[in-house]
């Protein structure tokens, strides 16, 4: 495994993991953790593809957050790395990653020959943190990013409020949780500044697959259909028996879907 370096558009550097060999995969990892949370699902493609894993710079554990984030900044650093790779190149997003992912193919379409986007959960018809967005900054000022975690798994991403009571009873995942607490809370913001509605995207004739979880939240399946709806080339492809974490529970799977969608984009 290799490290790309690369300057943004505000001459900031950006940062990938570089390793196998064959057709371009750019993945962009989800929010709340590092690109290493990817490591499984990048180990069943490495043989036969080049896995880029952009570093998120919000989620560089040594880096400087500048506030406010904003997805315009996330959409530049993944075209800078996009420029490093020969065309074609896949574009693969998952979470507040692919809604980065859309957000930078609509930048430059041209750099990318087709779009994996698993539960974006791009501000639709509704903002993404809404209400809850205001109360987890708040307590990510006052000094508790547990609480300001726990508002975001519980009233942002809509999980079930016994599960994540449940997983906040574990000392070290309150200790994780609380590492990306702050961008986590920045990463929100930057989505719900989007504002609401998607209409732009009705133009992106790029081929996309929209990856649903069967388990996963609602609103995020109910998101991802509003997208299916307004790309011009855009199928959904449902996970049976996963929620928004096929990444870490089934591997295998997701990574099967990437290879199938890279069948029908690298090798027409």
């Amino acid at each position: 495994m290799t490290e790309l370096l690369v300057s943004s558009g505000d001459g900031r550097p950006v940062t990938a993991l570089d390793e196998g060999s064959g057709p371009n995969l750019l993945v962009v990892h989800p929010g709340g953790g590092a690109v290493t949370t990817w490591d499984g699902v990048a180990a069943r493609l490495v043989d036969d593809f080049r896995v880029v894993r952009i570093r998120r710079r919000i989620y560089v554990p040594e880096a400087d957050i500048a506030l406010p984030h904003s997805m315009s900044i996330e959409a530049s650093d993944i075209v800078a790395v996009a420029g490093l790779l020969e065309p074609p190149v896949l574009l693969v997003g998952h979470s507040s990653g692919a809604v980065a992912a859309l957000e930078a193919a609509l930048l430059d379409p041209s750099a990318f020959a087709g779009l994996v986007l698993y539960e974006p959960p791009m501000p639709t018809k509704e903002l993404t943190a809404g209400t809850a967005g205001p109360r987890a900054r708040a307590a990510l000022d006052r000094g508790d990013p547990v609480e300001a975690m726990r508002i975001h798994m519980r009233d942002i991403v809509r999980m079930p409020a016994n599960m994540v009571e449940a997983m906040f009873a574990d000392q070290c995942a309150r200790a994780a949780f609380s590492t990306y607490a702050a961008p986590q809370i920045a990463d929100n913001e930057a989505i719900d500044a989007l504002g609401v509605g998607v209409d732009r995207f009705a133009t992106l004739g790029i081929p996309t697959t929209l990856v649903a979880g069967e388990l996963s939240p609602a609103h995020l399946r109910e998101r991802l259909a509003d997208i299916a709806t307004v790309l011009p080339d855009a199928r959904i492809v449902t996970l049976a028996g996963q929620g928004h974490t096929a990444h870490l529970h089934a591997p295998d799977t997701l990574a099967d879907t990437i290879r199938e969608m890279a069948r029908r984009t690298l090798h027409p």
